[in-house]
């Protein structure tokens, strides 16, 4: 099949049976719902970017399956150019939507599960990787959207996935059949779910032997029976059923998350590709986790809309040559290229695994993502420096078009003469949006705890820093005998 557009992808979208339920609400039709669009707009830009000549070079590759022409998010790396590709798609996707596009978690669970389940099938003689080569290809044919997911809720953060005392709060194998296994349990923070045509279930951490039945990693559509999918809540998401589009901020495009419950779901064989072999679960989490965080180039992006966004407020506001000004917009522009050229760094010094899928750089990939945890938070703070708190306090656009108390709006919020009152409320929304609203959750609070929170960086850093090394280089350097 040849890759959809975005208005064949919305309209597969249609087709799915999803239970959705949002605002203690069943939602019936997920694609028709005001809060959801924006995000469904998200995903579908990245179909019609794919299909674009001016953008098919970031957005297409060759399947190393199949040899088919294919969207580069459905894609195996296998190569440095690969790795490099994405990082520079992130960036431009985040320039072209300011949000959260949701398709990262599953490109990076491909790659992931590919390369581990090739070693896993070394070590125990098991069909894993067939059956997910057999799947993908699948996925590429049909260019669909795969939600990844591997963060369970965990309940007690003390205790071992087999300790807790409710046995579901990690997902786990409730029943081992001839044709399949049945499984229980909650993922939590699931980026992009609600459009998503399927699951691919990872566990979340090291597992020791006694956790057996929490190794598992497997894939399903995203409508199976027993699947529940419970939207979650965004600062000032009820903004999208209003009429107008000023005060939503970013109106066209936006994000989502949920909780996906599994109530005895079954799996078949064929699409399970890890089913016990708790020894590999470390290995697993790690590449994933390793591709996952140069992902977060796409802040790059997203911050690059934010600093436009900054300076076209001083711009409004009549401030644009003051020197502090312009010394915030370089800082901020300093700490977005930071995180940009991390992301480049690992995918340059990335290597082949013994699958032949290309790994980034562990050690850089975790700097990146250190990195994303505080730079977008202080270019988040100038940009609210230099916009004022107007940001926050304006009125609604309901207020502006009232004939009544519409014209005070227009003749006290003016700032620049030459720049229309409507302008300036529109890029302060856009401001507070990315800062404090529904695009927060893509570039604010994400960059703290998406693909792990800053100590589980930090802990791979410390894995990574090869200290025992650089201590010898000082000997040699000191003349020290070793």
């Amino acid at each position: 099949m040849a890759m959809k557009t975005g208005a064949q992808y919305i309209e597969s979208l249609r087709k799915l049976n999803l239970n959705l339920y949002m605002f203690g609400e069943k939602v019936e039709s997920p694609v028709d719902h005001p809060i959801i669009i924006p995000s469904m707009n998200a995903v579908a830009m990245t179909y019609d970017l794919a299909l674009d000549p001016l953008h098919e070079d970031l957005m297409t590759v060759t399947s190393s399956l199949t040899g088919e022409k294919i969207n580069l998010f459905n894609h195996v790396f296998s190569s440095n150019k690969d790795l490099v590709q994405k990082v520079k798609r992130q960036r431009m996707l985040g320039q072209k939507m300011a949000c959260c596009f949701q398709r990262c978690v599953g490109q990076d669970s491909f790659n992931a599960v590919y390369a581990t389940s090739y070693e896993i099938d070394q070590a125990y003689g098991t069909d894993y990787q067939k059956n997910f080569i057999e799947y993908l290809k699948y996925v590429q044919a049909e260019d669909l959207v795969v939600d990844g997911a591997m963060t369970d809720v965990k309940g007690d953060r003390g205790l071992s996935p087999s300790k807790q005392v409710d046995p579901d709060l990690y997902l786990r194998v409730v029943e081992r059949r001839e044709d399949g296994i049945v499984v229980n349990g909650c993922k939590a923070h699931q980026t992009g779910i609600v459009n998503s045509h399927e699951v691919l279930v990872m566990p979340t951490v090291a597992m020791k032997p006694e956790d057996r039945d929490y190794a598992v990693c497997f894939s399903v559509p995203s409508d199976t029976p027993g699947i529940t999918l419970i939207y979650g809540r965004q600062s000032c998401d009820t903004r999208k059923m209003e009429e107008g589009d000023i005060d939503v901020g970013n109106s066209q495009f936006g994000g989502h998350e949920a909780l996906i419950v599994f109530d005895h779901v079954f799996v078949p064989k064929e699409r399970i590709f890890l089913n016990g072999e708790t020894d590999f679960v470390g290995m697993l989490v790690e590449r994933f986790s390793g591709h996952h965080r140069p992902s977060y180039a796409c802040k790059a992006g997203v911050g690059d809309v934010l600093i436009g966004a900054a300076a076209l407020a001083a711009d409004y506001n009549g401030v644009p040559k003051a020197s502090h000004i312009k010394d915030k917009l370089i800082e901020m522009t300093y700490l977005n290229e930071n995180i940009y050229a991390t992301a480049l760094a690992c995918s340059y010094e990335g290597f082949e695994t013994p699958s032949g899928a290309y790994l980034i750089d562990l050690l850089l990939a975790n700097v990146c993502k250190q990195n994303v945890t505080r730079f977008p938070y202080e270019i988040a703070r100038l940009a609210e420096d230099i916009a004022g708190g107007l940001m926050v306090t304006q009125p609604a656009e309901k207020d502006l078009r009232n004939p009544k108390i519409g014209p005070y709006i227009e003749k006290y919020l003016k700032g620049v003469d030459s720049v229309p009152t409507e302008n300036r409320m529109r890029i302060m929304r856009l401001i507070e949006n990315l800062t404090l609203g529904t695009g927060a959750v893509g570039y604010r609070t994400e960059s703290m705890h998406g693909a792990g929170s800053p100590q589980a960086q930090r802990v791979m850093i410390n894995r990574f820093a090869n200290l025992d090394y650089k201590k010898k280089l000082a000997k040699n350097i000191a003349k020290i005998p070793d």
